[in-house]
């Protein structure tokens, strides 16, 4: 069984394939942490017990020998003698915010429970169990849930927690973590992904030292500067080897992830909304859920750590309606025409889309309002300018579709412009603080999602568009983040609710589209990977990994957002060269291959292709169709970084039964001589034999991965190569 309780030791054990996780109830009805690594048989860890007693305090007697400073917390809170950072802090209705909860229940059941109104990831009866611990703090008479599920064919873990208010006061959530580790060792690593526009989830890695280190947005967004993730590993762990822990947040609005190591030599990581500017009042008989925490253990390197998450969210956790499903080839317009088309231009390049293969049309910004010819105004005002679609988007979409194309459409449904239409009736809608002037980032607004009317509204126009035109594909935009963070409708006290209020409706607006169309797909973007995160993943299948199109600039950007999300969540499109971002002339074969590692498609103007060009993109189709399952359903080794080797990068899927491979090598910069240069593959069967594509010699499996394939070649700048195994039986 996945979860079992030995009542002699009061322990918990959590077993997934090859993971366990322990807690114990100790006296006191303390949740304390016991172990989180491999497997293992035992369920009485009592042993483990620690306690030093220089300079704490104990909530009970020192007789006891508790003292919570230098305990292994499951969940710890506010005021009580641990002086680490805290998971929770409750303050009631005296004003005092000392929080202390104590085990009173706990159930075990298979399955996995919903998050009301939150992402997060799902499991039928078969796929995982669930446990439910019960603590409460008496002086509040706040009811704790710690909900943890055990997947029986992942190595994760996912935490949450409900927060109940029995009594019949009032109290405020001031701080609620959705979980966390206390682990006895500072000897880690800690990996995150940094960024900004247009070079998002660069990893970094950095020792643990003593004190707090921590990552964090402050955006309403999870933002490009700091994805929700990050990884604490043993100093000698790499790709293939070694202990990795991998915590991420399935949550799109402001996060903070803190690591604490304290004066004895333990390491406290917590993950969950940021508390600052954040609080929740809760009333008698209401409950708040905290986001979802995924936990992944891996002893065999950063690698597997990352294939598990890839497993995890391709199979439980994107949107039900597409998984394991192909999504369309598609051209978008934008960086091929901007803001300067009209309906004849579009319907030109729908024809060349289908007669080179391509699946489908995204028509980008630009097409409402009533002068929407650059990003001055407009936003809100979501209805057809006829001035460019002059034959209406319904006749626009029946022409598109009657050449055999799908048909998509850019929305950025969380913006309004000070110009249009929509702030001239409602100029309460958008966030704002009565008195301050508002900062009109990228000349706009925000609207406040935590409105019904706002919501209702942005529903109703965008289900109109999608039905009366047909549109099969909504590109949901997201282009700046949130300042002047008020609300008209909200009280004083309520105000700092406004953070998590905002994502809640942000999540429910995009949950009643899938309802109503329930075929739909939604690719998530925000200034391109700026809101890359799991909970955007739970609705939105794929996601625009970067703004910037160029293939050498994207092999960084894709080899940094696979440590956490699959091929199948990353769109990746081959653009024009010169790159329109860094013109950098780059050859139209590695502009495919790169974006083959995505969902594929097009950013470029199709009527400018050469013939030499067109016949590419016939060819790059054929081969996407061919590779695609393999990409998107198949297992990433990540060969050669692109941050420790300058020169080349290379990157391998295995099929889940290990019958094939694809290799890809490209060349980001030539050296002035050839030299002896084999890439070992990983994750095939050794005792399988594979022929190649590239000479048709047969080689065992053995051989691929220890001696290696020769990439001895007269290669360029910008030159790659790809090359398909596949099994000899």
């Amino acid at each position: 069984m996945p979860i079992i309780f030995d009542p002699n030791s009061r322990t918990f054990k959590l077993d997934t394939p090859h993971t366990s996780y322990v807690i114990e109830i100790i006296d006191g009805d303390y949740i304390i942490h016991r172990y989180f690594g491999a497997k293992i048989p035992d369920t009485d860890l009592t042993y483990m017990h620690f306690s030093r007693n220089i300079g704490s305090f104990f909530p009970n007697s020192p007789d006891t020998g508790i003292a919570l400073g230098t305990q292994l917390m499951e969940y710890p809170t506010h005021g009580i003698g641990d002086f680490r950072a805290s998971a929770l802090m409750i303050r009631g209705v005296d004003g005092t915010a000392t929080t202390d909860i104590r085990y009173i229940s706990h159930r075990i059941y298979k399955g996995k429970p919903v998050l009301e109104g939150l992402p997060a990831t799902y499991a039928s009866e078969n796929e995982a169990e669930t446990l439910e611990i019960d603590a409460e703090d008496t002086h509040t008479g706040a009811v704790v849930t710690l909900v943890y599920t055990a997947f029986s064919c992942h190595d994760a873990i996912t935490r949450s927690v409900r927060v109940k208010n029995a009594s019949d006061k009032p109290f405020v959530l001031e701080r609620i973590m959705s979980g966390g580790v206390d682990m006895p060792s500072s000897e880690y690593d800690l990996i995150h992904l940094w960024g900004h526009w247009a070079k998002e989830r660069t990893p970094e890695r950095t020792r643990l030292h003593h004190g707090k280190q921590s990552i964090e947005s402050l955006r309403m967004s999870s933002g490009h500067q700091h994805n929700p993730f990050v990884a604490l590993v043993s100093p000698d762990t790499n790709e293939d080897k070694g202990d990795a822990y991998g915590f991420n947040l399935v949550y799109s609005s402001s996060f903070v992830i803190e690591a604490e190591v304290d004066s004895f030599g333990a390491t406290r990581l917590i993950a969950g909304i940021n508390p600052t500017d954040f609080s929740w009042k809760l009333g008698a008989g209401e409950t708040f859920t905290s986001p979802e925490l995924v936990m992944v253990y891996s002893s065999e390197g950063i690698g597997e750590m990352s294939r598990t998450f890839h497993r995890l969210y391709t199979n439980n956790l994107c949107c039900r309606q597409w998984k394991g499903i192909k999504r369309p080839i598609l051209v978008n317009n934008w960086e091929g025409t901007y803001f300067d088309f009209d309906d004849e231009k579009l319907i030109s390049i729908a024809r060349d889309a289908a007669d080179l293969g391509i699946e489908m049309l995204v028509l980008d910004d630009g097409w409402f309002g009533t002068n929407r010819n650059n990003d001055d105004c407009d936003l809100g005002d979501w209805f057809v300018n006829e001035k460019k679609i002059r034959c209406g988007m319904k006749e626009l979409s029946r022409q598109i579709h009657e050449l055999g194309l799908k048909f998509g459409l850019w929305f950025e449904p969380e913006m309004i412009s000070p110009i249009s239409k929509l702030y001239d009736e409602h100029p309460d809608w958008c966030l704002h603080v009565d008195g301050r002037k508002c900062s009109p980032a990228r000349r706009q607004y925000v609207l406040d999602y935590s409105r019904a009317d706002v919501r209702d509204y942005i529903i109703d126009c965008m289900s109109s568009l999608i039905e009366e035109a047909d549109i099969e594909y909504v590109k949901w935009d997201f282009n700046r983040n949130m300042t002047e963070i008020g609300s008209a409708i909200l009280s004083p006290e309520q105000q700092k609710e406004l953070t998590h209020r905002y994502v809640l409706g942000l999540y429910e607006v995009m949950q009643r589209l899938l309802d109503k169309f329930p075929n739909l797909l939604i690719e998530g973007c925000s200034g391109g990977g700026g809101r890359f995160d799991a909970g955007i993943l739970y609705y939105a299948p794929q996601i625009w990994t970067s703004d910037d199109t160029d293939a050498i600039e994207r092999i960084d950007i894709q080899y940094g957002t696979s440590y956490v999300y699959p091929a199948s969540a990353m769109s990746a499109h081959l653009s024009a060269s010169p790159n329109h971002q860094t013109w950098r002339d780059t050859s139209f074969e590695t502009r495919g291959i790169v974006a083959m590692g995505g969902n594929f498609g097009y950013e470029l103007d199709l009527n400018k292709l050469t013939e030499a060009e067109r016949d590419a993109v016939r060819k790059q189709i054929a081969d996407y169709n061919k590779y695609q399952k393999l990409v998107q359903e198949g297992d990433l080794y990540r060969l050669i970084s692109p941050f420790k080797n300058r020169l080349h990068s290379a990157w391998e899927y295995v099929s889940p039964d290990k019958s094939e491979a694809l290799l890809t090598f490209v060349v980001m910069r030539r050296e002035i001589y050839s030299r002896y240069y084999f890439i070992k593959l990983r994750g095939l069967d050794p005792e399988k034999m594979y022929r190649s594509s590239e000479d048709g010699r047969v080689y065992s499996g053995a051989l691929l991965m220890n001696g290696g394939v020769s990439m001895v070649r007269d290669f360029k700048d910008g030159d790659s190569i790809i090359v398909h195994f596949t099994e000899v039986k």
